[in-house]
């Protein structure tokens, strides 16, 4: 059985089935292992990880901690709530129009950032002037149509990942201001801040920033310094304002005060700096990695709403959960009638009526493509409820194919 503990409950003989944090937060090389000494035990509590899920098939128990299956019914209760308390973002043009627009800008953007970082490692500023239509680019998009570009996000190459985490940040930071009803000149600045969060990154070697085993304590406090290496790097950067300086050395700082590298917490980190670091993680941990297997994105906004009562501010993450919604563009999730869709849209009226692409049948396999609104009360193109989200490596489905 698997069940959440308090991290300082812990005890050798246990069996840790999750660590429940992302994996900047910790240099262990796999989040499911068996506690062997003192000091691993150590090492969690220092890295401020204060929940931990253990197997008690596989180690010792607790006898009254909760259940996994318990905490995930209440949280996903929790997180239902706050998708019917508010409508989705307004779309001007539908998914479909806007796809081959985003997928170019997602192209262009990778290039640059990729452009930056090789600049950023031979000393050189950050070229402005080639950033800044990027940002913008990404930013007409969202207004168009969010969902397009924010379910391309979700598609990348373990070997491009660092580039493109740095622009599904940036997306995934101007959908947020414009969604809580930041300014334009703020979003701007925010979705500057998004795309160079990680210049620092340019500065770890790539032996440990993509090492598959633990890292070491020396090559840990290496990662941990990209923050204020990023910051250092832009700072030699004319026209780089306060906002994308400010995103960029304090994303990885924690409201409970255990984040890096300066150790801020609560009201000490700015708006935006607690926003990137709740667009930061979410990504980070919906990704594939040469580490871990990313999750569901609907799995990644209740590990985040859960870890919000410590690190995150809960009001941004519930503010975040309504700009992605709880179903994601590009989630994969079963209906009542046993079918399996894509999430294509959102309705402005419902985020847990989403439109959806059918592309599956449980029983019987692959199935014409078909457009579907779960709003709909009636008829062959609605009448149907979601039931749950799904892993699209359980069914075997590529879901690039159908975006």
């Amino acid at each position: 059985m698997i069940k959440r503990v308090p991290s300082k409950e812990l005890k050798v003989g246990m069996y840790i089935h999750d660590l429940g944090a992302d994996w900047s937060q910790h240099p262990f090389m796999r989040s499911a292992f068996p506690i062997k000494s003192e000091k691993e035990i150590e090492t969690i509590i220092k890295c401020a990880i204060p929940e931990v899920y253990i197997d008690t098939d596989r180690g010792l128990d607790v006898p009254d901690a909760p259940t996994q299956e318990e905490v995930q019914t209440a949280l996903q209760a929790e997180m239902i709530a706050i998708a019917e308390s508010e409508p989705a973002p307004r779309i001007r043009i539908s998914t479909a129009e806007e796809m081959g627009r985003a997928r170019a800008i997602k192209s262009q953007a990778a290039n640059l950032v990729r452009n930056v970082m090789q600049d950023a490692r031979l000393g050189k500023a950050v070229n402005m002037e080639a950033v800044e239509p990027v940002v913008a680019g990404i930013t007409e998009s969202i207004l168009r149509n969010s969902g397009a570009l924010i379910g391309l996000m979700h598609i990348k190459n373990k070997d491009d990942y660092t580039f493109l985490h740095s622009v599904s940040v940036c997306t995934f930071m101007v959908a947020f201001c414009r969604s809580v009803g930041l300014d334009a000149e703020t979003t701007r600045q925010a979705g500057l801040g998004g795309l160079l969060h990680d210049t620092g990154k340019a500065l770890v070697p790539d032996g440990i920033l993509n090492k598959p085993g633990r890292l070491t304590d020396e090559e840990f406090e290496i990662v941990r310094r990209h923050p204020r290496d990023g910051y250092e790097i832009l700072l030699k950067t004319p026209g780089v304002g306060p906002i994308p300086l400010d995103i960029t050395l304090h994303h990885h700082e924690r409201v409970d005060g255990s984040g890096y590298p300066d150790k801020q917490a609560a009201d000490q980190i700015s708006t935006l700096a607690k926003m990137c670091a709740i667009v930061d993680v979410y990504d980070a941990i919906t990704a594939d990695r040469c580490y871990h297997k990313g999750m569901p994105p609907t799995d990644a906004l209740r590990k985040i709403f859960e870890w919000s009562k410590f690190h995150f501010e809960p009001d941004l993450v519930k503010a975040f959960m309504r700009c992605v919604g709880i179903y994601p563009v590009g989630t994969l999730v079963l209906l009542e009638s046993g079918r399996l869709g894509l999430v294509t849209e959102h309705n402005e009226e419902s985020l847990l009526q989403p439109k959806v692409k059918v592309i599956f049948d449980t029983k019987k396999g692959y199935l014409p493509p078909t457009e579907i609104d779960l709003a709909k009360p009636t008829g062959k193109t609605g009448a149907d409820k979601i039931v749950s989200h799904e892993s699209p490596s359980k069914w075997k489905i590529d879901t690039q194919r159908f975006l």
